[in-house]
């Protein structure tokens, strides 16, 4: 038998290949099993099933960074399937699911959905890799509605009853079930996708004579999205589904696949870990959901976190949640991480009374196994990429690589967020002209009323370092290509307005300075200038047109400084149109109230990336002085006793020092948190 027969359950959608084997092998199990006084003659037996976990995957099926055009072995499908592999030849019973967000996230994905379209009968390439390890079943994440339902319909083969899809579309699909129970069709009422599916497998399990012994079993899935999705893609989305809340879904569909015959019940929630009171609108109800009766393991993701985490400090530190145990309340948990970086094992200790079977969740475990180590010396280690997967998608990935390739101007200078922190705007002043030049020309030509409102922009830095020293966007002087643009604007956003008042913007502008510590004056020693607060969520102006300062030594909410307008005062009440993206639009509200998709006036079709792709286009000579120098603010003088330091690239003090940075200083080449950055200090008294 192949080693996917050997290595894991044996799954129906791989009978074809094995008929007859197969076949005789369940047969004899569930005559065993449902004999004439047969049914206890096993009971005691025991088994161990390993649930497999990908998360999050982000269509890295290989360990390419389309961005740099280069290797990068950190991440990717390829190695994390040479863990699904030796997950498969440690375990005798395993489950092999995915979480959502598989879809979206590279070139690579971009091309195949809307650059050159992938034909019906074509799998996408993210599932054709997958189809090599033969996965049992995955969820939707809240990137898989990036594309709109149709694109949506055909990758998944097609079924998807709603308004604006053709349900008779038969495709090639993704190969194994999806499963999602809290988004409903409006046009039929019930789930998009069949909310659960019961998978009929037969365990490798041990009797208590010892010996092996094969038995059924019947594993329930149900699948669970972040309801974000009704905003983050509202305008393919509204008026076609909805949702509910992860724990309604649950509770109404967990007895249903019980009442079915589910031995045991696998919860993938694409959401993780929040300790705010439940809400049916929550984005991670994890913690709620693992009380609703009946789910014996649940995997998790959307945060792009891990757990268990074995850090020292641990992440997720809230109640119920047991990172030693690999439990929330109680329940087997794991959260692998993001772009096949990790695989998460959760084994499930069963027991069996004869008839079914039971978890002992108190003998059961969790863990994440990363592609990623240490050696004796300290140096990286990585696993070897599965040979099997790239020749799959060998010609959409050269062809993807071209595109990306394709010229579209020319730089003179070097365009990164490497000291966006500190105040050089290089590799943001660009997507905020892009942004408003868009948005004011629509406004002139198709909202009228809006025409006297003077149009700025927002934006942030979307890489700054929170994956190690290569995760900032780090554009080189010379020719200006479409993978650069992708570099300078990172996520598939759309580009929406929204109608604030000077107010509202000095508000708006607070929040976003939660990316800073509050920073004593009198300490003598070493205070960090960076936060928690994702560098992401740090919005700022790049225009002369607004003026600030952020004044870090005080505390939250009382930081924004000398806010002005064309040189004057900012008037609270004066109205503008901000350009920014349909995130921050629509789930913004912990910045400001209007941030929660009231403040809109405009949400437009097109992608901030492409919006960017354009604007260079149109303008092809990208200099310094012209799109890269205007900075809108400043930290406000303060003199403090010690060093305020922060983390960037390796060696990059060249590059602050072009952005006419003279205010920092490299202290040391490597900052010791192994991931390959250095330390700089910023002298706040300049």
């Amino acid at each position: 038998m192949s080693e996917r027969t050997q290595g894991s359950l044996i799954s129906p959608s791989h009978v074809s290949r094995r008929v007859a084997t197969l076949g005789l092998v369940a047969l004899a199990a569930s005559l065993a099993a449902c004999g004439s006084g047969s049914d206890n003659t096993n009971a005691g037996a025991t088994a161990t099933l390993a649930v497999l976990e990908t998360t999050d995957l982000h269509f890295n099926v290989r360990s390419y960074d389309y961005f740099k055009l280069a290797e990068d072995k950190s991440y990717g499908f390829e190695r994390t399937a040479t863990l699904v592999r030796a997950a498969r030849k440690e375990f005798a019973n395993t489950l092999l699911v995915d979480n959502g967000d598989t879809i979206q996230g590279t070139a690579l994905a971009d091309y195949e959905a809307t650059i050159s379209p992938i034909p019906c009968t074509q799998q996408l390439s993210m599932y054709k890799a997958m189809g090599a390890l033969g996965f049992d079943a995955g969820t939707l994440g809240n990137h898989e509605f990036n594309y709109g339902l149709p694109f949506l319909n055909q990758v998944l083969g097609g079924g998807l009853e709603v308004d604006g899809v053709d349900a008779s579309k038969k495709c090639a699909g993704a190969g194994f079930p999806m499963v999602l129970a809290n988004v409903i069709s409006n046009k039929t009422k019930k789930p998009l996708v069949q909310p659960y599916t019961v998978l009929e497998r037969t365990l490798v399990a041990k009797g208590t004579d010892g010996k092996e012994v094969k038995l059924p079993i019947k594993i329930g899935v149900i699948g669970f999205t972040t309801p974000g999705i009704m905003n983050w893609d509202k305008r393919y989305l509204e008026g076609k589904v909805s949702t509910e809340g992860a724990v309604e879904a649950a509770t109404k569909y967990v007895p249903e696949l019980r009442a079915k015959g589910a031995d045991i019940v696998v919860a993938l929630l694409h959401g993780g870990l929040d300790g705010a009171a439940y809400s049916p609108t929550m984005e991670n109800p994890g913690l709620h959901l693992s009380k609703v009766a009946g789910i014996d393991a649940m995997v998790m993701g959307h945060q792009h976190g891990v757990f268990p985490d074995t850090a020292a400090t641990p992440g997720f530190n809230l109640p119920g949640v047991d990172h030693k145990a690999g439990t929330v309340n109680g329940v087997p948990a794991v959260m692998a991480s993001s772009w096949g970086k990790s695989l998460g094992v959760v084994q499930l200790a069963l027991q069996w009374d004869g008839v079914k079977w039971a978890v002992n969740k108190s003998a059961s475990k969790s863990e994440l196994r990363n592609i990623q180590s240490k050696n004796a010396a300290g140096a990286n280690v990585y696993v070897d990429a599965d040979p099997a997967v790239a020749p799959l998608i060998e010609p959409q990935h050269q062809a993807a690589i071209q595109y990306v390739k394709t010229p579209i101007g020319q730089t003179d200078f070097r365009m990164s967020t490497l000291f966006a922190d500190v105040g050089d705007p290089g590799a943001i002043q660009i997507v905020n002209q892009a942004q408003q030049a868009y948005v004011a020309a629509y406004i002139k030509a198709s909202l009228p009323q809006y025409a006297a409102l003077p149009v700025l922009s927002v934006s942030a830095p979307f890489k700054s370092g929170f994956q190690g020293g290569a995760d900032y966007t780090d554009v080189a002087v010379g020719p200006l290509a479409i993978n650069n643009a992708a570099d300078l604007y990172l996520y598939p956003n759309t580009v929406y307005a929204v109608k604030v008042n000077g107010g509202d913007i000095k508000n708006w502008l607070e929040a976003a300075a939660k990316r800073f510590n509050q920073i004593d004056p009198a300490k003598t020693t070493e205070q960090q200038l960076i936060s928690s607060f994702p560098g992401y969520n740090f919005d700022m102006f790049t225009t002369a047109d607004v003026q600030y300062e952020i004044d870090v030594t005080q505390p939250v909410g009382s930081r924004i400084k000398k806010l002005s307008y064309l040189g004057k005062p900012i008037d609270v009440a004066q109205e503008f149109v901000i350009a920014t993206n349909n995130y921050r639009a629509t789930s913004g509200k912990s910045f400001i109230d209007k941030l929660d998709g009231s403040g809109t006036i405009w949400a437009s079709p097109d992608a901030n990336r492409d919006v960017v792709i354009d604007y260079i286009r149109k303008n092809p000579a990208v200099t310094r002085a012209a799109h890269g120098a205007a900075k809108s603010w400043r930290f406000a003088k303060a003199t403090v006793a010690g060093p305020v330091v922060f983390s960037s690239g390796a060696n990059a003090l060249a590059v602050a020092q072009a952005a006419g940075l003279a205010n920092v200083t490299l202290l040391a080449a490597d900052d010791g948190s192994g991931k390959g950055v250095s330390k700089y200090a910023v002298d706040l008294s300049k």
